[in-house]
């Protein structure tokens, strides 16, 4: 297995920040407890405020499709175009 790593950026619509940081903030806790999972912290850019950024670790690139199957990854998906402007995700790999 070849651990990989996550770097997720979503922004936020105008009036919409508050909301969806409360929806992120949400997926943290169940999502360390999967066990693919090595590291999984939120970040809120200081200078953007609607801008929140994922970095994540995880054990293998199935343990990363694992996550995209569970629930809260699922319920996530369904309300993140009402509350984003853009989205971006790497999935990258250390060299």
């Amino acid at each position: 297995m070849t651990e990989i790593a996550v770097v997720a950026t979503f922004v936020a619509k105008p009036g919409n920040g508050e909301k969806l940081k409360e929806l992120l903030q949400g997926i943290v806790a169940p999502t360390l407890a999967e066990p693919g999972a090595i590291q999984y912290d939120l970040h809120r850019d200081i200078k953007e405020s609607r801008r929140f950024v994922f970095f994540e670790r995880w054990k293998s690139e199935a343990s990363l499709a694992e996550h995209n199957q569970t629930p809260h990854i699922k319920a996530l998906s369904k309300a993140l175009p009402d509350l984003i402007e853009r989205g971006e995700i790497n999935v990258v790999a250390k060299l």
